[in-house]
């Protein structure tokens, strides 16, 4: 991903960064494509009846990380409160996901890497929110 050379261009950057918010950045648009593929793969899956709630939350996770790297992405103004909901709602989606995604791992590759990828986005997400500050 070029998020770092593209947010270090940014003229209210000028080229001062936030390695753990553009690692954020990063982790959330993997989580939202891993999310989309294991709902997708779920789908494909004979014990579809099963996986109704797996799939969504994947979906759901998936909105929630493409919406929070989005929002994370853009460093015109600034709308820090919101920004930091967002990232602390990117890393319960993304519990809550892993953990669902945890009782099918065994049983369904997707969803054991699906499980890992939710597991880094909530850890990138809570890093970004430690280096954001507590002022919110």
């Amino acid at each position: 991903m070029h998020a770092q050379e593209m947010i270090r261009s940014h003229p209210q950057v000028q080229g001062r960064t936030n390695d753990a918010l553009i690692r954020c950045i990063e982790e959330c648009y993997d989580c939202a494509q891993i999310c989309t593929s294991c709902a997708d793969a779920c789908l494909g899956e004979e014990m579809v009846q099963q996986l109704r709630q797996c799939i969504r939350l994947n979906l759901d996770c998936a909105d929630i990380c493409m919406v929070t790297g989005t929002m994370a992405t853009r460093r015109t103004g600034s709308n820090e409160e919101l920004l930091h909901r967002m990232i602390e709602t990117c890393a319960m989606a993304c519990r809550l996901c892993a953990e669902e995604c945890e009782r099918h791992a065994q049983h369904h590759e997707h969803c054991r890497v699906c499980a890992e990828a939710c597991r880094r986005c909530e850890e990138a997400c809570r890093s970004a929110m430690s280096g954001m500050g507590s002022r919110h």
